[in-house]
């Protein structure tokens, strides 16, 4: 008989129990984005990047910039809120913007609850060369920071919480709590524009002192999102962030104008393709906002109404950016959609989706008019008898 002693149970118990705490936080490397000050920075950005950190810019742009740097290159001189440096991170006026990325030492998984926090502030002053113009510009117009789980690097498959508009110049910690719909063994840091926007432009957030990702119940009180100036204040600023959610609109839409009104079993036929009016997308983005849903449940309604249908959904892009990241934006979006009626319930054999890229503009007029005109998704019909 296998004999266990008290002593030799109570080492293991406690053994069980020391590996479950820590499991239960997922540790970030180099959460405080230590680095050389002149790396990422365009005086020396072909050097590594901050250990644990991946740069997921635009191809061409230089990376992040780690303050502050010594010789006072971008006019940006605050004091880091943890450690010696931080990271600075831009949106451009020529729709590029930065973000980094991490592999996480252990996933964050489907259906549990987590916590992570970020400080996060504006510098007043960060002079660098508008790529737009190719003249001195001051990137001090305030933007948000989005969190980003991926299955790998520099992926975006779901946002976990983004901030409102950074207006503050001096540190705010920001408290995020979500729950992921998949596993994701990445998380990204993107800068980004106020949303939604035709014109984009020249914006700057500092971060530093991460946190690491905690596992938490799910069935706690904590806000979503919160901002927590550190050290507190007297009077507190307090960005008020609404995390994104998804929300069941009713199929029922007779009590409103109709959208799209060619899209009518009587007047559809084979090859006809219909331009989806009143789909918006946020700059450079496939994500749905709420206020598009309302057209996206009429071709629901179509769909669900008439089972012998096919479609194809096409997306297209301006003209501007290179044609790989015009295809990429483009599938994207087309699949944004065709995901969105799948989960309503029409069946994935009936939803082809295809990006075109900037491949079939309907102007070449680079103007904003031209460029919004030529930024659109399409439903082709396939076939009207399955």
């Amino acid at each position: 008989m296998f004999r266990i002693s008290i002593m030799s149970f109570f080492l293991f118990f406690c053994f069980v129990a020391v590996g479950h705490t820590q499991t239960d936080t997922i540790k970030l490397t180099n959460p405080s984005f230590e680095g050389n000050p002149l790396e990422g920075g365009l005086l020396n950005y072909k050097n590594k990047f901050p250990r644990g950190w991946t740069d997921c810019g635009f191809r061409g742009e230089t990376p992040p910039d780690v303050h502050p740097v010594a010789n006072g290159s971008f006019s940006v001189s605050k004091a880091p809120s943890d450690g010696n440096t931080y990271i600075g991170m831009v949106v451009r006026d020529n729709d590029t913007w930065e973000q980094i990325s991490q592999r996480l030492t252990r996933r964050i998984q489907k259906g549990k609850c987590y916590k992570f926090s970020i400080d996060v502030a504006r510098s007043e002053t960060y002079l660098s060369q508008s790529q737009l113009t190719g003249k001195p510009s001051n990137y001090v117009k305030p933007i948000k920071l989005r969190i980003y789980g991926g299955t790998e690097t520099c992926g975006k498959e779901e946002l976990l919480g983004e901030t409102s508009l950074v207006k503050n110049t001096r540190w705010l910690s920001y408290a995020f709590r979500f729950e992921p719909v998949a596993d994701y063994t990445h998380i990204v840091l993107e800068a980004f524009y106020n949303t939604p926007t035709l014109y984009p432009y020249n914006g700057n957030i500092l971060i530093d002192n991460a946190s690491h990702i905690v596992e938490v119940p799910c069935d706690g009180e904590e806000p979503a999102v919160a901002a927590v100036e550190e050290p507190k204040p007297k009077v507190k600023e307090e960005p008020q962030v609404t995390p994104p959610k998804i929300v069941n609109i009713s199929p029922t839409r007779n009590d409103k104008p109709k959208i799209l009104k060619s899209l009518d079993i009587k007047k559809v036929r084979k090859g006809q393709t219909i331009r989806i009016d009143k789909l918006y997308f946020d700059a450079n983005s496939s994500e749905i906002p709420l206020t598009s849903h309302p057209v996206l449940i009429e071709i629901y309604d179509f769909m669900n109404n008439n089972n012998n249908v096919v479609i194809e959904i096409g997306g297209h892009t301006n003209t501007i950016p290179p044609h790989a990241f015009c295809d990429k934006l483009s599938a994207e979006r087309a699949r944004s959609v065709a995901f969105f009626l799948r989960d309503k319930g029409i069946a994935g054999k009936r939803l082809l989706y295809k990006g075109y890229g900037k491949r079939n503009p309907l102007t070449l007029d680079t103007s904003q008019e031209g460029r919004k005109e030529n930024q659109r998704v399409e439903i082709k019909i396939l076939s009207v008898n399955g």
